[in-house]
C-alpha cells in the first residue's frame, strides 16, 4: 500500500502535497506551523487538511501492521493461499481484514471446535461439497458414530455436522458484510421502557429520578428507520440503555436476511441437504452472526454519533475561546449562588486580582442592603466599567439584582452573562493554587469569571476543555477522541490568535506551536528572573529551548513594544531578511512599519506580488502573509468577532409577547438547534427550522457560540419554562 497515493486520492489532493505534508510532520513539524509558515511546500492547505492527512496516515499506518500480523498469523498456520493473500492485500477496510481473517483466528471452545475434536469436520464437509448427493445419508452418518469420540448416534453425528457448518457460514467474510449491510440499511430501531428489577433499588430510584424530568419518555415507544436515526437520538439511547432506563433492539425481515445468507453462501441452487442447510443458516444467524452484527453496527452507530457530537463541541469550543475581548477594562467578576452567598472580585485591565468579597443578596440571607453598599463600593472605588456575572445558579436573581444597583444608582457600567462551565474546575485546580495561593478556592472562580470577559482565550486554555459545557452528550463520547479534538482546537486557537510572550501565563504558553508544559513554564521563570524579552532571539536562552522549538514557536510569540516592531507580527524570523529587503525597497525604516501600512498596501497594489516575490527571492504565499501583518502589525484577529452584549436592565418572561423582536447571544448549539441568552432567566430555543426560510441541514451552517443574533419571541410557556425563538424574514 502506497500510503501517500492512496491519502492524495481520498482527498483529492496531488501526491507531491500529501509527501510534503508528511514529511514535515515526521520532522515534528506543527499543524499551525505547517498551515502558517510552510505554504509553499503543501500548496497553501489549511490546518484542517492538514490534520485529515495526519489522521489518515495514522490510520493507514496502523492498518498496515494489522494486515501484516494477520498474514504472519495465517501464514504460520500453513493455510496461506495465494487467492486469500491477495483479498487480504487488496482490502482498504480494517472491518473487511478482519472478517477475513475471522476462520483463522484462534477461537475459544466453541460447539463447532467440540464436534470437529469428536472428527465430525469431513462429515460437514462432506455436505457441503456434495449437494448432488442421493444415497442412504444414515449409512453414511453411521460412519461417523463414534462412542469412544463421545458420538453415540447419528442424531449426534448430524448435530456436530450443523454446528460445524454453522460456524464456517458465520466465519464467511461475505456472509458478515452481507448481513452488516442489510442490518444497516434496512432495519428499525426500536426502544421501550426497560423492566425495572426489584432487586436493583438504586437503579430504579435512579430512574424514577429521570423519569420525573421527562428525560427518556419520548423513547419508552420509539421506533425509527436506521437510516434516519440522529447522532444525538443514537448517544441518548445509548446513555438509556447505560442507565437500565431503555431497551433497544432492531427489527427487520428475517426471512430476506437468511435467503441472503443462502445466496452468499452456498453456490449452487438445489441440494439433497436444502433442508438441513436452512436449518444451519438460520442457527448460524440467531445464534452466532446476528449478535455480533449487531454489536458492531451499535458500535458503527456509536462511532458516527460520536464523532459528530464531537465536531459539534470543536466547533462550539472554537467560537468560545475566539470570542472578542473586552481588553483593557476594569472588570468586577461575580459567580453567583445562594446559601454560600455569591463571590464577587475586581480585576485590572490586565488581569491582575484587586480586591474581592462575598455577598448575600438572595435568600435564605436576603442581605441586600449590604450586598449593595459592599458592591457600590467596589465599583467606585475601582471604576469598574463591566460587570461579568456567571450562568450558573442564581444567575438571573442576580442579574435582576446587578440591573437594579445600576438603575438606582444611575452607574455608567454595564453587565454581561458570562459561560461560567469549569469556573469550579479551575479554582480546586494546580494552576489556580498556583496563582492565588492566600485565596480559598471559592473565591477563585469569579477571577476566571472575569478574566473570560477580560480576555476569554488565556483564561479558558486553564480549564480542562471538557469541562466547558458547549457541547451536546460529552460525557457519553469517546474520551480519547474528545480529549484529542479539543486539545487540536485549543492549539489552534491559541496560534490562531498568536501569544504576548511577555504576558502569557504557563498554561497559554503550553498550547504553543513548538511548546510543551515544562518549556512555558521555564519561558515564564526566565521573565521573574530576568525581565520581559525585548527581542524574539532571547527566547533561545530559555533552559530546554533549542533551535527545533525556536523554529517551531518563535513566529507565534509576539513582542509588543520591544526592539524589533516585526516582533509583533507573525512574520517568522526566518523571513525577517526578506522583510526588511521589502522595506528597503520602498525606503521604509523598521521604525516607521507601524504607520506605514497604507503606503505599503498602494505600493503592492502597483508592482504586483509575483514580481515582488521573485525579486525579493521567496515564496509568492510567504510575501503576501509578509504584507498582511506589516499593513497591520500586533493585530488581534479577534476584534473581528462580535463583543457580548452589554446590558444595564433586564427582562422577565412575563414580559415577553410572541412577535417581540429582541438580540440574543447564541449559548450553545446542537444537532436540533441553538439555545440563546434573551436576557430572561431562561435560554431560549432556536429550533433549526426556524433558523431561515430554507432547509438548514447543520444550525453550524448558519450560526456559532457567542453570535449576537436578531431573534423573533414565537412562542412563551410560562409554567414550563420554554421560550421559542425564529430568525425568519
Amino acid at each position: 500500500m502506497n500510503i501517500t497515493s492512496v491519502i492524495a486520492r481520498e482527498l483529492n489532493l496531488q501526491v507531491k502535497q500529501v509527501e510534503a505534508v508528511i514529511n514535515l510532520l515526521s520532522e515534528d513539524a506543527t499543524i499551525p506551523f505547517i498551515a502558517r509558515y510552510r505554504k509553499e511546500h503543501t500548496g497553501g492547505l489549511d490546518e484542517e487538511v492538514l490534520r485529515q492527512i495526519e489522521d489518515r496516515e495514522n490510520y493507514l499506518k496502523l492498518f498496515v501492521e494489522r494486515r501484516d500480523a494477520i498474514l504472519g498469523s495465517i501464514e504460520e498456520q500453513g493455510k496461506l493461499t495465494e487467492a486469500l493473500k491477495e483479498k487480504i492485500m487488496s482490502c482498504g477496510k480494517l472491518q473487511e481484514l478482519e472478517d477475513l481473517y475471522l476462520p483463522y483466528k484462534p477461537k475459544r471452545k466453541t460447539r463447532s471446535t467440540i464436534a470437529k475434536a469428536k472428527g465430525l469436520e469431513p462429515l460437514a464437509l462432506f455436505m457441503l461439497e456434495t449437494p448432488e448427493f442421493s444415497g442412504d445419508f444414515d449409512a453414511k452418518l453411521t460412519e461417523f458414530v463414534n462412542q469412544e469420540l463421545g458420538v453415540d448416534s447419528i442424531e449426534d453425528a448430524l448435530q456436530g455436522a450443523k454446528d460445524i457448518l454453522a460456524e464456517m457460514i458465520s466465519d464467511d467474510a461475505g456472509v458478515r458484510k452481507e448481513v452488516r449491510e442489510f442490518i444497516q440499511t434496512s432495519s428499525i430501531i426500536k426502544t421501550e421502557k426497560a423492566k425495572e428489577k426489584t432487586s436493583d433499588v438504586k437503579v430504579s430510584d435512579k430512574q424514577k429520578e429521570k423519569d420525573k424530568k421527562e428525560i427518556y419518555q419520548i423513547y419508552y415507544d420509539f421506533q425509527i428507520d436506521i437510516t434516519k436515526l440522529k447522532p444525538y437520538q443514537a448517544l441518548a439511547l445509548n446513555r438509556g440503555e447505560k442507565e437500565k432506563a431503555l431497551k433497544v433492539s432492531f427489527a427487520f425481515d428475517t426471512p430476506e436476511v437468511l435467503a441472503k445468507i443462502k445466496k452468499t453462501y452456498f453456490n449452487y441452487k438445489e441440494s439433497f441437504f436444502a433442508e438441513i442447510f436452512n436449518q444451519v443458516v438460520a442457527d448460524s444467524f440467531s445464534r452466532l452472526i446476528y449478535p455480533s452484527i449487531e454489536r458492531e453496527v451499535r458500535a458503527i452507530l456509536t462511532e458516527a454519533a460520536d464523532l459528530h457530537a464531537v465536531e459539534i463541541f470543536a466547533s462550539n469550543l472554537r467560537s468560545l475561546l475566539l470570542q472578542a475581548p473586552f481588553a483593557n477594562k476594569i472588570i468586577l467578576g461575580i459567580d453567583p449562588g445562594f446559601y454560600s452567598g455569591s463571590k464577587a472580585a475586581v480585576i485590572d485591565k490586565t488581569g491582575k486580582y484587586l480586591e474581592g468579597s462575598t455577598i448575600y443578596p438572595h435568600p435564605p440571607q436576603n442581605k441586600t442592603a449590604e450586598a449593595a453598599k459592599i458592591l457600590l463600593t467596589l465599583i467606585k472605588k475601582y471604576k469598574v466599567e463591566i460587570i461579568a456575572i456567571g450562568n450558573g445558579t442564581a444567575s438571573r436573581e442576580t442579574e435582576q439584582f446587578i440591573a437594579g444597583l445600576i438603575k438606582q444608582n444611575e452607574l455608567e457600567c454595564h453587565y454581561v452573562i458570562v459561560n461560567e462551565a469549569g469556573a469550579s474546575v479551575y479554582s480546586a485546580s494546580a494552576v489556580a493554587k498556583k496563582e492565588f495561593p492566600d485565596l480559598e478556592a471559592s473565591q477563585r472562580g469569579n477571577i476566571s469569571i472575569a478574566r473570560r470577559l477580560l480576555d476569554p482565550l488565556a483564561e479558558l486554555v486553564k480549564i480542562d476543555p471538557k469541562s466547558i459545557g458547549v457541547g451536546l452528550y460529552q460525557h457519553d463520547v469517546d474520551q480519547k477522541l474528545l480529549a484529542s479534538k479539543l486539545d487540536n482546537v485549543v492549539e489552534s486557537c491559541v496560534n490562531y490568535v498568536g501569544v504576548d510572550l511577555n504576558t502569557a501565563s504557563a498554561s497559554l504558553l503550553s498550547y504553543v506551536s513548538g511548546l510543551n508544559k515544562r518549556i512555558a513554564e521555564n519561558i515564564v521563570k526566565y521573565r521573574e528572573k530576568y525581565g520581559r524579552f525585548n527581542q524574539r532571539r532571547e527566547l533561545m536562552e530559555v533552559t530546554g529551548l533549542g533551535e527545533k522549538a525556536f523554529e517551531q514557536s518563535a513566529g507565534f510569540l509576539k513582542i509588543t513594544d520591544g526592539e524589533n516592531p516585526i516582533d509583533n507580527t507573525f512574520i517568522h524570523p526566518e523571513s525577517y531578511g526578506a522583510t526588511e529587503k521589502l522595506l528597503n525597497m520602498f525606503n521604509i525604516p523598521l521604525a516607521k512599519v507601524k504607520d506605514s501600512g497604507a503606503v505599503i498596501a498602494l505600493i503592492i497594489n502597483q508592482k504586483g506580488t509575483k514580481r515582488l516575490a521573485e525579486e525579493i527571492g521567496i515564496g509568492e504565499p510567504t510575501l503576501i502573509d509578509i504584507i498582511e501583518n506589516l499593513k497591520k502589525p500586533g493585530r488581534d484577529p479577534r476584534e473581528e468577532m462580535p463583543k457580548p452584549i452589554l446590558r444595564s436592565d433586564v427582562l422577565k418572561m412575563e414580559d415577553l409577547k410572541e412577535g417581540m423582536k429582541l438580540k440574543g447571544t447564541v449559548r450553545n448549539v446542537v444537532d436540533f438547534g441553538a439555545f440563546v441568552d434573551i436576557g430572561v432567566k431562561q435560554d431560549a430555543l432556536l429550533h433549526v427550522s426556524q433558523m431561515a426560510n430554507r432547509f438548514i441541514k447543520n444550525p453550524l451552517d448558519l450560526i456559532s457560540v457567542g453570535d449576537i443574533i436578531d431573534v423573533t419571541i414565537i412562542g412563551v410557556d410560562i409554567n414550563r419554562g420554554r421560550i421559542s425563538l425564529s430568525m425568519k424574514e
